[in-house]
């Protein structure tokens, strides 16, 4: 075993003995250690020795929703197959624990040696998809010395990560294990390729394939249609607090622009109490809105699964994240055509880049900024039609990622099957 492996599964041991530590502190950790539990039984109960089974990992829900498209393809092409399904973190599982495509859904055990060679043992996939950002040393050798094919799907490379840096040898030989690495963009093939990965495709990012599906499956939300009556309405969606304060300003200084709706990442009571606060105008929480309610001026979103339906009743929209480590999605609000404001932290995101240079969106830092963007869009008619069709174009240009990788996967398939 090298020292890098070693190194490796050390840090991996370390990790989850701080875990345990943490665990009584921290609700989130707590999940994590608990859905570590009887991992073994749970599959049992669920995956038979002569069962044919696919496994497909995903660190987060973020990371689910952009596979989700190619998950639900297999399932429908190969609906004799069991889908077992993993997360990482507890916002992926706490949230899609009973999502009915996959018949198996657990927390992927740690990745040690021990876990790796049992939890594949006992699955048996016929091939796995690691969604966008998983490279688990043990999981991933294990499946090639199996010879079980292992496709990373919507993956994006940039220049400083360890695989393009002097010391990066242990996980260049990493990426060399998957039988393909669907990458989102050709900046991505380039680097891989400048490092001697060759089993590369440019296939895109199956987001754009989710987000088109959403404005298929929305569903109508009386109450938000009662709140907006005939009054444009700005939403602010995955909002955090230094969005939050800028945000609120705006609404303060000019209440009667439009009707305004937040739905905050967090949805704790804490949080959404120190919103509230943030506001000199009159506030509802959805959980507590009637149809007096809707004089308010201010609507917050408390509940999780809402957000991508709510967007199509706006007329512009706010992604947070920007002030923090990066911005959500803002696929979803672009897709129905609505342009985009988000913080200055974006630049790690391509959709994001390529849509606030094209017009769709656009990036501030002050409150001066977004009240100038504000004033931009709801004074020039003309501007903001051409931001909103943007917005729309570039989702609808950027779709078909999903037919690519399945395709290519299903190709190998029966290729293998035929040899």
């Amino acid at each position: 075993m090298t020292t890098m492996k070693v190194l490796y599964n050390i840090g991996i041991l370390l990790f989850t003995a701080i875990a345990h530590l943490v665990a009584p502190f921290n609700s989130k950790v707590s999940l994590w250690i608990k859905g570590q539990k009887n991992w073994e039984g749970k599959i049992r109960e669920k995956i038979n020795s002569g069962d044919h089974t696919i496994w497909i990992h995903c660190a987060s829900l973020g990371e689910f929703e952009q596979g989700r498209p190619v998950l639900e393809k297999i399932k429908k092409e190969m609906p004799g197959h069991k889908i077992v399904l993993t997360f990482f973190s507890p916002s992926g599982y706490e949230i899609r624990k009973n999502y009915a495509f996959a018949d198996c859904i657990i927390y992927l055990p740690a990745d040690n040696p021990g876990n790796s060679t049992k939890f594949i043992s006992l699955v048996r996939p016929e091939f796995v998809i690691f969604v966008k950002y998983e490279f688990w040393n043990n999981y991933i050798s294990q499946l090639y010395e199996n010879k079980i094919p292992l496709y990373l799907i919507s993956a994006i490379f940039r220049p400083g990560q360890h695989f393009f840096k002097w010391y990066g040898s242990f996980f260049r030989q990493i990426l060399k294990k998957f039988e393909i690495i669907f990458v989102q963009d050709n900046r991505s093939l380039d680097l891989l390729s400048g490092i001697g990965i060759r089993n590369v495709i440019a296939a895109g990012d199956t987001r754009f394939d989710r987000v088109v599906q959403l404005t298929g499956t929305a569903r109508d939300i009386a109450q938000i249609e009662q709140f907006r009556k005939n009054e444009k309405l700005f939403l602010a969606g995955s909002s955090w607090k230094q969005d939050e304060e800028i945000i609120s300003k705006y609404i303060n200084k000019f209440p009667d622009k439009m009707k305004w709706v937040f739905a905050p990442h967090e949805i704790d009571k804490a949080n959404i109490d120190r919103l509230v606060k943030l506001f000199n105008v009159s506030v509802v929480r959805f959980s507590e809105f009637n149809e007096d309610s809707s004089m308010a001026r201010v609507l917050i979103i408390d509940n999780i699964g809402m957000l991508s339906s709510a967007y199509r009743y706006a007329f512009i929209s706010a992604i947070g994240g920007g002030f923090g480590k990066g911005i959500h999605n803002i696929l979803e609000p672009a897709c129905w055509g609505i342009p985009v404001i988000f913080g200055p932290r974006y630049k790690k995101f391509r959709e994001a880049v390529e849509l606030k240079a094209s017009g769709g969106a656009k990036s501030f830092v002050t409150y001066d900024d977004f009240e100038q963007i504000m004033s931009d869009w709801l004074t020039g008619s003309e501007l903001y039609n051409t931001s909103a069709k943007v917005a729309g174009d570039y989702v609808r240009q950027h779709t078909g990622a999903t037919d690519i990788i399945i395709k290519e996967i299903f190709r190998k398939d029966i290729n293998r099957s035929g040899s």
